[in-house]
Formats: structure tokens, C-alpha cells, sequence
């Protein structure tokens, strides 16, 4: 499984971004590529201990049975629920958006597990650093795939 601690991992993604473009469309879901990437940015902040959204019953009740998804090899379902906190609706600026989430990638790669936050997350609860690695590269993975690159 692609690791966003990997640097070979995470190159592939910053040049998947870069193949973006305010034009480009979605081949399933809601969001504009702007919503796309300030959600993907919105994400990161939880991972890096920016951001601390509650845990919901649901999560509570069924997160880590069900854990594994967030880090294994299989892709998620399309159309999947999100964290509330990071639902994007409002209107976003394509470039301001595409830099800051590159930025917030680069930087958590460098920072390095040991800088990964130990909040739980909101729905999963505990996480590894590892597990948050691979979680973040498949949550990526999954809406580049969305906008086709």
C-alpha cells in the first residue's frame, strides 16, 4: 500500500495535482476540483493536528471494526459520506486551493510520523502514523481519481 510518508509516493501525487485545471470535471460526486482540493486540504489539517472534529456515534459505535478500510489496498466507494467538517459547499478558488494543499502535503511528508497528530480520528478513532500515511495517500488517491488524473 502507497504511503504519503513515502517520498516516491508522495511525488506521484503532487504531479497528479499539478495535472488538475479549474476546467477539470468530476466523474462522480458533488464538488467543483476547487471544493475537491480544499477538502483534500481541510483532511490533511485533521492529520496534522490542526483540526480536531468530534467523533460521531456512528464512528463511536462501528470506526474500528471498520478501520482497515481507511488504510488498506481496496478503494473506497464512490459517493461515500464524509466528516461533516470538511463537507465542502461554498465556492473556492481553483489556484489558492491547489497551493495550499500542496503545501500541507509537502509538509506533512517532512514533518514525518512523528509529527502525525495521536487525536483520534472522527470516525475510525485511533490511528498509527502509518495507518494516517497510508489513509492520506488513499484519500487522495480517491479524488484524484474523481477528477480523472
Amino acid at each position: 500500500m502507497k504511503n504519503i510518508f513515502n517520498q516516491t509516493d508522495t511525488a506521484e501525487i503532487l504531479s497528479r495535482i499539478d495535472k488538475l485545471s479549474p476546467n477539470s470535471r468530476a466523474q462522480w460526486g458533488k464538488m467543483d476540483v476547487a471544493q475537491m482540493l480544499a477538502h483534500c486540504s481541510s483532511f490533511h489539517d485533521i492529520a496534522m493536528g490542526n483540526a480536531f472534529p468530534p467523533r460521531g456515534w456512528l464512528g463511536i459505535f462501528i470506526g474500528t471494526f471498520v478501520k482497515p478500510m481507511f488504510y488498506n489496498d481496496k478503494p473506497p466507494a464512490r459517493n461515500m459520506s464524509t466528516i461533516p467538517t470538511i463537507m465542502i459547499v461554498e465556492e473556492k478558488e481553483f489556484e489558492t486551493e491547489k497551493v495550499k494543499l500542496k503545501h500541507k502535503i509537502v509538509t506533512f511528508q517532512r514533518n514525518g510520523p512523528e509529527k502525525c497528530t495521536s487525536h483520534p480520528h472522527p470516525f475510525f478513532g485511533k490511528l498509527t502514523p502509518e495507518q494516517w500515511g497510508k489513509g492520506l495517500y488513499k484519500h487522495l488517491d480517491h479524488h484524484l481519481n474523481q477528477f480523472g488524473v
